[in-house]
């Protein structure tokens, strides 16, 4: 079946008028392997896949990469038809924020820690427009990749705060072969850039292999990441799994925050007891 491709509201109301239980992808775009991973878990246990596609203008800061954001829609569309993809939702930013649209959701203090320190408003958009999708999908189950973990932290505290009746699910990070997390920004790394990049997982890697042999000492965790890695992180910070402060004796990440030239990249790792990831 065809992939029916919607960029109004109605339209999509109309593509979405027989009830059947419902998955939703939202995505900006320039789809890899990662939002492959999300819209084959989507399509596993539901009738129906919406993906959206939409580069949401509120959520780049000043000075950020809006303007030079891929967005390869023909590439795209083919990506979502052949993964299965029911609906796509691709709306102009007028569709989504009309004259008048005045209302944001709040997330709460973590919102301005970690990557909201250096991206004031961001998360904030998030929750705004990932809101405004479940009302307009109406979604049993609503798919997000783990790389961006506090996005997923924080859109499934959206969900149970307001309650939505979404069940928020993470899908894990896909990677290169070398370990680097798959991003839409990876291809504005020159070789170089490219090279130092990996280092961001091989430091994670680092920690959670002393973390699994039973390191729980924070200073020495971050330590053995912060030497594998080929720049000076913007962040590198050793949390629980809900993102409040690490205790040694509960679940914790560690998350990482790094520029590589004009292009800033983020990662992190489920730090396991009992073995290396």
């Amino acid at each position: 079946a065809r992939v029916i491709v919607t960029e109004s509201i109605a339209a999509l109301e109309g593509a979405l008028t027989r009830p059947a239980p419902t998955s939703l992808v939202p995505t900006m775009g320039a789809l890899h392997d990662g939002h492959r991973a999300l819209l084959a878990a989507a399509r596993a246990g539901h009738e129906r896949v919406v993906m959206s596609l939409f580069v949401n203008p509120s959520q780049f800061g000043a000075g950020e990469d809006l303007d030079r954001y891929p967005r390869p829609l023909e590439a795209d569309l083919a990506i979502a038809g052949n993964a299965g993809v029911d609906v796509v939702f691709a709306p102009s930013a007028s569709e989504i924020y009309p004259a008048g649209f005045a209302t944001a959701v709040d997330p709460g203090p973590l919102a301005d820690e970690l990557c909201g320190a250096s991206r004031p408003g961001h998360f904030a958009a998030v929750a705004t427009i990932v809101t405004k999708l479940f009302g307009l999908v109406r979604p049993q189950t609503a798919y997000f990749g783990a790389k961006d973990y506090q996005q997923l932290t924080i859109v499934k505290r959206t969900a149970v705060d307001l309650s939505l009746g979404v069940a928020v699910v993470g899908v894990p990070t896909v990677r290169e072969p070398d370990g680097l997390a798959l991003s839409s920004r990876n291809i504005f790394l020159s070789p170089a850039e490219r090279a130092q990049a990996r280092t961001l997982s091989a430091g994670l890697h680092a920690a959670a292999t002393i973390y699994g042999v039973g390191e729980r000492e924070a200073r020495a965790l971050t330590r053995a990441c912060r030497a594998e890695l080929a720049v000076e992180p913007e962040y590198l910070e050793l949390r629980d799994r809900e993102l409040g402060p690490y205790a040694p004796d509960r679940p914790a990440v560690l998350l990482v925050a790094s520029q590589f030239g004009t292009t800033r990249l983020i990662d992190n790792i489920l730090l396991e007891a009992g073995g290396t990831p």
